[in-house]
């Protein structure tokens, strides 16, 4: 595809990995920041899809069930990896995805695509 759109995404949640030996196997939190980049043609409007619509959808299947929640609730293992997994496939029966990428920190960034 000649287009993708990305749109950026921010929300807190706290965790602690499982099946690890360091700090991290505490309970803590991070503020991510999402970006979740779309393929696809150009439509009859000249666009790939409207910003707007990438949010609605981000939104209602991503923001709302992660966003100021403990992610152990919903993972056995919330690593970034997973997460960022589970959002491409949260997505994926809304929006035409391309990559998901999930950063914990400003730094530390993790990539999931099909």
């Amino acid at each position: 595809m000649p287009f993708s759109v990305t749109k950026e995404f921010s929300f807190a949640a706290a965790h602690f990995l499982t099946n690890y030996h360091g700090k991290c196997e505490n309970l803590h939190g991070h503020n991510y920041r999402l970006r979740v980049t779309i393929a696809g043609p150009l439509q009859a409007d000249d666009l790939v899809i409207d910003f707007s619509e990438i949010k609605r959808i981000v939104q209602e299947n991503v923001l709302a069930v992660l966003d100021h929640t403990n992610l152990n609730d919903r993972f056995t293992n919330p690593s970034c990896e997973r997460v960022a997994e589970w959002i491409y496939h949260a997505l994926k029966p809304h929006l035409p995805v391309f990559t998901v990428e999930l950063f914990e920190t400003d730094t530390s960034s993790v990539t999931y695509s099909e």
